[in-house]
């Protein structure tokens, strides 16, 4: 059985990793994971203020990490803007996101973001994920909400292949609810369109992104953004010429390559010297 194909449990396998995380809610408090790599959520922080300074995300939106102790566990902001977030405010959950540090799940005196179940519910499913970004940034929304398709403008997205899919709340939630992903039926529906793309958009709402690291998810979120906004300029000029996929996946083993340097300057912008 091969590692989990992330790389980062080595001697896991991709079904034992599946199985320990699907086991998460047989976990408790009691069986804490080591704590976070402080290098980590530092990462985590300066990836909501980056997405905030981005106008990826504002007073909503959020960022996670999955823990590099434990697989079955994640990292996320208590609910507040993403660009007042620092390391006090970063939660531990299990993979059903039950906050691990309160009896029955219930931070007392933190609240958690509604829709943390985005973040849980992908984790399960995609064990190459560690890092995930939901955001509402306004030009993906129109290529949530109509039928024109997101594809890669040039060569920085080409982590969107052959276009995001759309998730559609109504086939899980009905035609009442209030969008929101605010239960593990929701997110387990969000993660399964999602599938094993690295962006889904999310119809009347915004998008999600996953990838293999919080630096390569910022980079994913900043330029699904970027791209959106290059293709409604490129519907107006004319007919736009997208990357074919073969070009899309070449491209994305380049960058994924070269994020840091992006990173350090989007970082270089926002955190304190």
């Amino acid at each position: 059985m091969p590692d989990c194909p992330c790389g980062c449990f080595p001697g896991l396998g991709r079904r034992g990793f599946l199985a320990s995380a699907l086991a998460a809610t047989t976990f408790s408090a009691a069986f804490a994971a080591e704590p976070a790599d402080p290098a980590l959520l530092d990462d985590v922080v300066a990836a909501n203020r980056i997405l905030y300074d981005q106008g990826v995300v504002d007073g909503f939106g959020h960022v996670s990490a999955r823990h590099d102790k434990d697989p079955t566990r994640y990292l996320l902001s208590r609910s507040m803007a993403p660009a007042l977030v620092t390391a006090a405010d970063i939660m531990e959950f299990d993979l059903d996101s039950n906050a691990i540090d309160a009896p029955n799940g219930v931070p007392g005196g933190r609240t958690p973001y509604l829709e943390r179940f985005i973040h849980g519910e992908i984790y399960k499913v995609r064990p190459d994920v560690m890092a995930i970004v939901h955001s509402h940034s306004p030009a993906v929304l129109p290529f949530a909400d109509t039928d024109v398709k997101l594809k890669p403008m040039n060569h920085i997205a080409g982590f969107l292949g052959d276009g995001p899919p759309v998730f559609e709340i109504r086939t899980v939630a009905g035609a009442e609810s209030d969008m929101l992903v605010r239960n593990n039926e929701i997110g387990k529906a969000l993660a399964e369109t999602l599938g094993s793309n690295s962006v889904a958009l999310m119809r009347g709402h915004g998008s999600v992104a996953a990838a293999q690291s919080v630096k390569h998810v910022v980079f994913r979120a900043i330029y699904t953004e970027v791209n959106a906004r290059t293709e409604i300029q490129a519907l107006i000029v004319g007919n736009p010429v997208f990357l074919n996929e073969k070009e899309a996946a070449a491209a994305m083993k380049t960058n994924d390559g070269l994020v840091d340097r992006p990173w350090a300057l989007w970082k270089q912008r926002v955190m304190p010297k």
